[in-house]
């Protein structure tokens, strides 16, 4: 079978939404140091390589809001498509106190060649479905609940939003009005990366958008990424219903 850069899901689903998984996999492709960053397992399952949960509950969302789904199928640490092509850590060499042994020496042709072999692909189909009339970009993503040398983070749930907060604005009230969720805006990242996904593909069209960070362990395994995807979507489809768009 064929190796390519994306999964999609559901194109021809009539749903308003578009919805987008950056780090949905840690696939390396074989192409990529024969297919071994020089990681043991272990830090391939963590969230550096990618985010936990976020591809299910992804898909999961996809089907119940009867909307199409576009993910990556590479690793965050093969080049990174949430970021900038001209961002520093679009190729990480370092990340969360790990050491990428593949990428230490990665020259300006290996990021290139990355680029266009991986990157550049899914952007182009992303670019593609966005431009769809009237689509309104959800990005799927999820969150470690410790960073190491860090304190805890409290949140369950994370909305974030660059200058536009059409959407994310009711999305907010309506997960802040859940009784037994933290909820945080614009953490536990800024909501706003020059370059990054969002940007590119919603923020420069002027198109609705938010991104949502689930802690993963709230979303280690399908059960509760169903859950989830279903207790989301009805909170998502109000949200939009509200903004009048």
């Amino acid at each position: 079978m064929t190796y390519q850069p994306f999964y999609i899901h559901g194109e021809d689903r009539p749903g308003r939404w578009l919805i987008t998984c950056d780090h949905a996999t840690n696939t390396v492709p074989p192409d990529v140091n024969g297919g071994d960053l020089g990681l043991p397992r272990e830090d391939m399952e963590r969230h550096i390589a990618y985010d936990v949960g976020a591809y299910g509950l992804a898909q999961h969302l996809g089907q119940l809001l009867d909307s199409p789904v576009i993910a990556s199928n590479f690793s965050r640490l093969v080049i990174d498509p949430n970021r900038g092509e001209d961002d520093p850590t679009v190729l990480m060499k370092l990340y969360d106190g790990t050491i990428i042994p593949a990428n230490r020496y990665a020259d300006p042709a290996e990021r290139e060649r990355r680029l266009a072999q991986y990157y550049r692909p899914y952007h182009d189909q992303l670019a593609r479905m966005a431009a769809l009339p009237h689509a309104v970009i959800v990005s799927v993503h999820s969150f470690t609940r410790q960073l190491r040398g860090r304190d805890p983070r409290p949140w369950h749930v994370g909305v974030l939003h660059a200058a536009d907060t059409r959407l994310s604005d009711p999305l907010l009230r309506l997960l802040q009005a859940e009784p037994d969720l933290v909820v945080g805006q614009n953490q536990p990242y800024g909501g706003h990366l020059p370059g990054d996904a969002i940007d590119r593909h919603a923020s420069a069209f002027g198109r609705p958008n938010v991104l949502i960070e689930l802690r993963n362990d709230l979303i280690a395994d399908h059960h509760l990424q169903h859950a989830w995807a279903a207790r989301l979507a009805p909170i998502l489809t109000r949200a939009l219903d509200l903004t009048g768009l």
